[in-house]
């Protein structure tokens, strides 16, 4: 099986070069909100490019419409849910952001509308995000009766500080596409109609570089949250090996004294 074998319900899938896929949230008639089918549809595509990414050297993330990214739950389906059921879906839930946050292919969000709960929680588990201008965001799960649980209490204090982010979580209060680029949430605001073209050009320059190297920087990025700066150095330096030996780094030096563009071919 490769990405391309993939048949998702909740998704659509779109090579939109031979490097960059284009994956969007297709439920436009709940605001793309994250039921059971999407939980594994994501889980399953995270997994796959784990387990060989082919061709695709990165991805960008958006939702179907310009109203929502993501709204969260799918709080219809999870009325009547007994205690039994409600775990057993979030623990494919579980899965899904575990499969996130370990795939090695860089993951850009381009937020197009709402991105709430579990939708802003998909965000954050991106490796960074554009926002349109209308975009908002929130983690309303204490406003529900639950707290965020798709990594939301650990990946927001990374992006925006422990104490902004215990007043946005304990609050449940919305913020605007200006607060989430100010706080760190968001990396750029595009002007309107620009959002996709610019996500996409990102993901071009960051496809057109070589993808081991891009792979092993993004390992040894996100080993930094987790080591102290000894034992993240020595990380570093461990990742940076493994690009030593790979033709793309003779590529690289050959296309820089040739002065030309260096083909990378991943190997």
């Amino acid at each position: 099986m490769s990405v391309a074998d993939l048949a998702p319900e909740t998704l659509t899938l779109e090579m939109v070069d031979e490097h960059v896929l284009l994956v969007t949230l297709d439920r436009p008639d709940v605001r793309n909100a994250l039921n059971t089918q999407m939980g594994f549809d994501l889980r399953d595509l995270w997994v796959e490019l784990y387990r060989d990414a082919g061709e695709v050297r990165c991805v960008v993330l958006t939702g179907r419409g310009d109203k929502a990214f993501c709204a969260g739950g799918d709080l219809k389906e999870r009325n009547g849910m007994t205690d039994a059921e409600w775990r057993r879906q979030h623990a494919l839930f579980e899965q899904m952001v575990k499969a996130q946050l370990d795939c090695p292919v860089p993951i850009v969000a381009a937020v197009n509308g709402a991105a709430f709960a579990g939708g802003l929680e998909i965000v954050l588990g991106c490796d960074f995000a554009y926002a349109a201008p209308t975009a908002r965001f929130a983690l309303t799960e204490v406003t529900l009766g639950i707290i965020p649980g798709a990594a939301g209490t650990q990946n927001l204090p990374r992006a925006v500080g422990l104490r902004r982010a215990k007043e946005i979580i304990l609050t449940g209060r919305p913020f605007t596409a200006e607060d989430a680029l100010a706080w760190g949430a968001v990396n750029r605001i595009c002007a309107d109609g620009t959002l996709l073209d610019e996500a996409l050009d990102t993901a071009r320059a960051i496809a057109g570089n070589a993808p081991i190297s891009v792979r092993q920087a993004k390992k040894s990025i996100n080993a930094s949250e987790m080591m102290d700066l000894k034992n993240g150095y020595d990380f570093e330096i461990e990742a940076y090996n493994r690009t030593v030996p790979t033709e793309d780094r003779l590529e690289g030096v050959r296309a820089f004294n040739e002065k030309r563009k260096p083909v990378y071919k991943g190997r």
